[in-house]
C-alpha cells in the first residue's frame, strides 16, 4: 500500500508542474524554474531545484548541460535508496518465505520419520499428518513468495519508469532553454540561394 502511495505520477512528477517548468526554460527564466520546483515535493521538483541553480548562462551553447546532468544523476543517486528500501522488502520476503516453508518441510519429516520409528508403521494416521504438516508448510511459503516476487518487479519497473519520465522532462526543459537562447544562430545556418520547387 505504501508503494502504490508513493509510485505515482503525482509524487514523481505532477503533470502542471513539468508544464509550468518546461514554460519557464523556453522562455529561458531558470529563476522562475527554481523557484516553481522548490514549491513542489515532487521527485521533479526537487530534482530540478537542486540542478537548475548549475545552468550556466555563460556558455550559451550548452548552458553548462553537462554540470546540470551531474547534478541530475547525483540527485539520483542519492534519492532512489530510500524509494529502492520499501521495494526491496518484496525482494527479501521472496526469498525468505521459501526458506521458511523448507524448515517447515524438513521439520515435518523429521516428525514422520519419527512417528514411523515409534510406532513401526502401525499408525499412518499419524505418519499422515506430519507429512502433510511438510507440504503444508511449503505451499504456505510459495504462496507468500510468489506475490512479493511479482510485486518486487512491479514496483521495482515502476519506480525505474517514473525515474525515467523524470529524467526525461528534465532533459526537454533543458533543451528547451538552449533552442530559445540559440534560435538566432540556427536561423543564421539556414543555407541561402536555395531555389524552391
Amino acid at each position: 500500500v505504501y508503494n502504490m502511495m508513493q509510485l505515482t505520477k503525482g509524487k514523481f512528477v505532477p503533470p502542471a508542474l513539468r508544464q509550468s517548468v518546461q514554460s519557464d526554460m523556453t522562455d529561458v527564466r531558470v529563476r522562475s524554474a527554481i523557484e516553481d520546483s522548490a514549491e513542489s515535493a515532487s521527485f521533479y521538483g526537487r530534482m530540478m531545484a537542486n540542478s537548475l541553480p548549475h545552468v550556466d548562462a555563460t556558455d550559451p551553447e550548452t548552458l553548462g548541460r553537462e554540470h546540470v546532468e551531474d547534478a541530475i544523476a547525483d540527485f539520483t543517486v542519492k534519492e532512489i535508496p530510500s524509494y529502492m528500501s520499501w521495494v526491496g522488502y518484496f525482494s527479501v520476503i521472496a526469498q525468505a518465505s521459501p526458506m521458511i516453508g523448507l524448515l517447515g518441510t524438513v521439520s515435518g519429516m523429521i516428525k514422520a520419520f519419527q512417528t514411523l520409528g515409534i510406532s513401526r508403521g502401525s499408525d499412518p494416521g499419524k505418519l499422515a499428518a506430519n507429512i502433510s504438516e511438510a507440504l503444508v508448510t511449503t505451499a504456505s511459503g510459495l504462496c507468500v513468495a510468489i506475490p512479493c516476487l511479482f510485486c518486487f518487479y512491479f514496483f521495482k519497473n515502476k519506480l525505474n519508469a517514473m525515474v525515467a519520465e523524470s529524467h526525461e522532462a528534465a532533459r526537454d526543459a533543458l533543451d528547451a532553454a538552449i533552442t530559445t537562447v540559440n534560435a538566432d544562430q540556427q536561423l543564421a545556418k539556414v543555407p541561402e540561394g536555395i531555389s524552391e520547387g
